[in-house]
Formats: C-alpha cells, structure tokens, sequence
C-alpha cells in the first residue's frame, strides 16, 4: 500500500484482507473479430506475456522486433494499429518508465486469436488488454488482476493506473475491491481508464435493464477517463468516426468532459471493442507520467482530457465524442504541467 495516501487498496499478501468477486456479476467488454456484430466476446488469455509486456523502466526507443505478422512493424518500433504520436514519443525517451499500470481483467476464460503485430496469438481477453497497454507504454511496469478473483490491488511507488476493461451489474457495496478503486479516484491517488462499452448506448444509461455499477461509480471522479473507439486513428485529412459498436457520452455533462477516443483498428488486429481502447489511453497516461514525473495523477488526466483533437473526428460534438481524439503529442508539448 503506498503510505500517506487515503485509499482502500492493500497489499496482494495481506489475504486477512483478501476481496470477493463473484463470477456471475462481471463481464469483459471485448470485442473480436469473429463476433463483431454487436455481440460479446467470451473473456480470454493465453501465454506468459510479462517479458514482452513489462519494460525494465529504461529510456530509449524500443527496439524492433522481427514479425511475421499481417500488422508489419514500423521503423520506429510501432505497428500499424498504432498512432504516429507513440513513435514519436519514444523517440524522445518517453516509452512509461516509473509507472504501474494495474489491469484489472479476465485471464482465465476461453482463448481467442488475433494479431497485434507479433504474429497470431491465442490469448485470454485480459492478456490482450495487458500486452495493448505495455506495448504502447514498453517502460511501464504491468501488473494483472484476474476480475473474478477479488484479490487486492497494493498501489506502487509513483503513478498508478488502474484499467477496468469490464462492468459490474450489482452494487458496488457488494465488491469491495471496485469500490476501492472508486475511492481512490476520487481521492486522485490513481488514474483509472475505463472501458466505455460496446452496447452503442449512452454511458450511465442501463441496458436492459441493467446499469454498469462501476461506471456509475466513476461519473464526475476527478481522475477517470471513459474510452470510446473510434474506427480508425484520425487525421485532419482521413477523419474517423465512433465505432458503430461503441458507447457515447450522450446528454450529461460530466460523462462529455470524461470522455476520450481513439482508434481501435481492428481490420488490421481482430480485435474490436472499448476493451482494447482503455488501454491505449492506460498507456499513454503512462508516458506523460515518465515526461512529466512529479505531475498528480489528477494534473496527468486534465492533460489527457484537455489536449484532445476534435479535427479529427467526422461531424464533432461533444455528445458523440466527449471531448474528442486522445493525442499524446499534444499532451506531451509543454515542458511542464500544473
């Protein structure tokens, strides 16, 4: 647990304190591709990914790895479902160094295939969300959390980012360990990325009835963000627009001024849905937090939220894309930030 600070998450060792989930409250919120009409996927997970997915915290340009993957690999070390901004970034020493991202997953239901550009993998749904964020963040250091477990969550040294790629259908007086994550939000000692969801409905609204507890629980927290997808990266010359499948932050206002995009390609990876779009932005909150090393988590989220491109985006407004693409190389322009 990190001392000093008020939130509710302790130790993975302290099992007197250990957190029940139950199995029948949760679900993942990917998409793949074989299932793209609207539908679930079912959770999934595959090989021991840690030394490919967690950096050692140096600063240097990642080096390229040798593919034989349908997503070619860049010069600069990124692939093609990447934004240009990442390279860019990593080029100027900022790969996440010195900061946790904590995925919050499944990693132990069915596999499923798809291609991020290391050739095909057969993963769980958590394994791809974990090896999303250490690919686009190399340095950061990523720990996993099996969603169904309850086991709790000890925050580290430096900034902390919490990616909740799932939703819960109870209260979250009945999940202690959701709750904590809640709390430390709105206390600003983590950033949490969260998946917008794939039910192209309005955040906060209940489908069929049934409301996403967590997401309630993090309206108008000071350090989350909601995630939509996009259908590709955009450019001021090749606009993009949400993904048919992707939530929207609709009517209310602290849902629009929370809500980030960014292109999830999944023609290119098979991997569709909000789930593979948190994890984007769990990364490159994780490179500002290696540019910007005494930035709050609350001053990294504003940076995030408050650089986003709307030119980018097919017909913008603020109900359909919150406050618009992510880009890192704006949120990474100034020398500093307060």
């Amino acid at each position: 647990m990190v001392k000093g600070k008020a939130v509710n998450f302790v130790d993975e060792e302290q099992s007197d304190r250990k957190l029940i989930m139950h199995k029948t409250q949760l679900s993942p919120v990917g998409l793949v591709a074989s299932l793209f009409m609207g539908l679930l996927t079912a959770p999934g997970f595959a090989g021991d990914l840690d030394a490919g997915v967690s950096g050692k915290g140096t600063t240097a340009t990642p080096a390229a790895e040798s593919s034989s993957s349908g997503c070619p690999q860049n010069a600069d070390g990124t692939f093609c479902w990447m934004s240009p901004d990442i390279g860019e970034a990593w080029t100027s020493g900022f790969i996440g160094s010195g900061v946790s991202i904590n995925v919050i997953d499944d990693f132990k239901e069915q596999p499923f295939d798809a291609d991020l550009g290391r050739g095909t993998q057969r993963q769980r749904h958590g394994e791809w969300v974990a090896e999303i964020a250490g690919m686009v963040a190399p340095g950061a250091n990523i720990f996993k959390y099996d969603y169904l477990e309850g086991s709790s969550i000890g925050l580290q040294d430096g900034l902390n980012i919490i990616n909740a790629s799932y939703r819960i259908i109870e209260p979250l007086s009945q999940h202690p360990r959701e709750q904590a994550i809640v709390d430390s939000a709105w206390a600003g000692t983590a950033i949490v990325t969260k998946s917008a969801d794939n039910r192209s409905n309005e955040v906060g609204r209940p489908h069929e009835g049934d409301f996403d507890e967590l997401t309630l629980g993090l309206i108008g927290v000071p350090t989350a963000i909601f995630v939509g997808a996009l259908d590709h990266n955009g450019t001021p010359g090749n606009k993009t627009r949400l993904a048919r499948y992707s939530n929207y932050p609709g009517s209310n206002p602290e849902v629009r001024n929370q809500f980030l995009t960014v292109g999830v390609e999944g023609d290119k990876t098979g991997l569709y849905g909000t789930s593979y779009a948190a994890p984007v932005v769990a990364g490159y909150a994780a490179i500002l937090g290696s540019k910007f090393t005494s930035a709050t988590p609350t001053q990294i989220t504003n940076q995030l939220l408050d650089t986003a491109r709307t030119d980018t985006l097919v017909d913008y407004n603020p109900a359909t894309y919150g406050r618009g693409e992510a880009s890192l190389s704006r949120a990474l322009a100034p020398v500093s930030i307060h």
